[in-house]
């Protein structure tokens, strides 16, 4: 059944939540007279980040006017006379909105279908248990989805404030000259003959109240913009936290939960372009926000007008760097761990990603990553920020890769494929514990800067625990240990292994 069809079926708070999609932005009319069309085009074929789609957003378009223009003609009788005004209209409508960024066309039409097939889906699958927890997972990336284009749009809402914002403190500054203008000219009378000075002096009083009345209550005006704006930026930084919550504390640490039960034989941990695609997402929204506040800062420093929008901005500015910090720190992992037995001498490999590097264009001067070998005492102190001698606990061969950008995939990778662990160093043993009970990790570092060299990133990250054997002998004890640490050890005693990637970064 057609996705149209089912949707003016809906009924109570779902029927509004789809009424309140349309608007002049997209009339609900042409939902309904292109209802079959609309439902047959390829609007998912099109990548609303990539410029070059423009050109197929820019087709679309234009069938769709075309569409609704024919429509329009085929109009009869008197109701019809009324319908073929109204549809031209909207012909035209649409045309002048998006002929210019066709782009926002398809992303509008996608939000809409997107939307409409989600509250048909909950629906329908409300009076069935077994089809509400199947489409749990739907529901939750469809909220994940939902929320970036909340985001989106406070973003554009708050682009639009900050332009309106800098054009009228622009004119301010004109005005302002105006009246030290007028004033120069009201000095220079002192020069002139009484009587000259008392026929010009009048006017240019009068102008320079005027102008500095207009100026004071402008003033204020500014002030109030400058506040508005703070208050949006708040409001975006606490959706924006929120957002990067779910993202980083639960969907990352669930994939790699998903990792570490991998190496037990559990099912594959899936692909990671799904997380990916939103932590991008997350990077683009941060680092716009990010922009406009410091665009909001040159605007005050342009014109100082005394108020808290100073303290406001520095706490905006403070708070976005915190956002962005646990964004690149958090998402430098380890796509592909290294083995957690590990045999000195022997080859091993490991591959570590930075889900956001591509958006951030760290690739541009591509950063080094170097693998070390420490103990589980080291990680611990590591885990607790506490300060440690930058010691290892061996030597590993080729522990030092750059990392690599790839075109095709967008993703920004470092791949260790030829380590070999030289020498391993272990701490004194008491009692009965073996070699195979003993655990390492391998810690993967690098240092990077985004923005010019605005914020220099320092990430560290850990993988799963490594026992080291020297003979395949003592290969069996130690994947016992390794197996109990993945599974058991968290309900036992707390696993050394956190799920935390550190968080350091810095201003040049």
């Amino acid at each position: 059944m057609a996705v149209w069809i089912q949707a003016q079926q809906l009924q109570g708070d779902a029927l509004h939540q789809m009424q309140s999609l349309y608007g002049q932005h997209f009339p609900i009319e042409v939902r309904h007279y292109l209802s079959q069309w609309l439902e047959s085009q390829l609007w998912d074929a099109i990548d609303l980040e990539n410029p070059q789609e423009e050109f197929k957003a820019k087709r679309l378009l234009d069938s769709l006017i075309l569409e609704l223009q024919n429509k329009a003609e085929h109009q009869v009788g008197e109701d019809g006379f009324l319908l073929k005004i109204k549809l031209g209209h909207y012909a035209n409508q649409l045309k002048s909105t998006y002929d210019r960024c066709p782009l926002e066309l398809v992303r509008c039409i996608k939000h809409i279908l997107y939307t409409e097939q989600r509250l048909i889906r909950e629906a329908t699958n409300s009076s069935s248990p077994v089809g509400g927890m199947m489409d749990s997972m739907s529901q939750k990336y469809q909220q994940i989805n939902q929320a970036f284009e909340e985001l989106r749009l406070l973003t554009q809402d708050t682009e639009n404030d900050l332009r309106k914002l800098q054009h009228n403190q622009e004119y301010f500054i004109i005005q302002y000259q105006e009246s030290l203008r007028i004033q120069a000219q009201l000095t220079s009378l002192a020069t002139l003959p009484p009587a000259d000075r008392q026929l010009r002096e009048p006017a240019l009083l009068s102008k320079r109240a005027t102008v500095e009345a207009w100026l004071t209550r402008e003033a204020n005006t500014l002030q109030k913009y400058r506040l508005d704006l703070a208050e949006k930026h708040q409001k975006t930084l606490q959706l924006l936290r929120k957002q990067q919550t779910v993202i980083l504390d639960d969907e990352l640490i669930q994939w790699k939960r998903r990792q570490q039960l991998a190496g037990n034989g559990g099912p594959p941990e899936g692909g990671l372009d799904i997380l990916q695609s939103w932590c991008e997402k997350l990077a683009e929204t941060i680092w716009q926000n990010r922009q406009q506040i410091r665009r909001a800062e040159h605007l005050r420093q342009q014109l100082p007008i005394p108020g808290p929008i100073e303290e406001l901005l520095n706490e905006l500015n403070s708070t976005i760097t915190d956002i962005i910090s646990a964004l690149v720190t958090s998402t430098f992992i380890i796509e592909k761990q290294p083995p957690q037995v590990l045999k000195t001498q022997t080859k091993f490999a490991a591959t570590v990603r930075l889900l956001v590097g591509g958006k951030l264009n760290v690739h541009m001067n591509p950063p080094q990553v170097k693998a070390t070998i420490i103990s589980e005492q080291q990680a611990k102190a590591l885990l607790k920020n506490e300060n440690t001698r930058n010691e290892s606990s061996g030597e590993i061969l080729n522990n030092n890769c750059v990392m690599e950008y790839h075109q095709t995939t967008g993703t920004l990778s470092a791949h260790f494929r030829n380590m070999s662990l030289k020498r391993i160093k272990r701490s004194d043993r008491r009692g009965a514990e073996s070699v195979t009970e003993e655990k390492f990790t391998i810690l993967f570092e690098s240092q990077f800067s985004v923005g010019s060299n605005e914020l220099v990133f320092q990430v560290k990250t850990l993988s799963l625990p490594v026992v080291v054997i020297v003979h395949g002998s003592q290969d069996n004890n130690a994947t016992a240990t390794v197996l109990w640490d993945n599974a058991f050890a968290e309900a036992v005693r707390k696993r050394f292994i956190y799920f935390r990637n550190f968080e350091h970064c810095y201003f040049i």
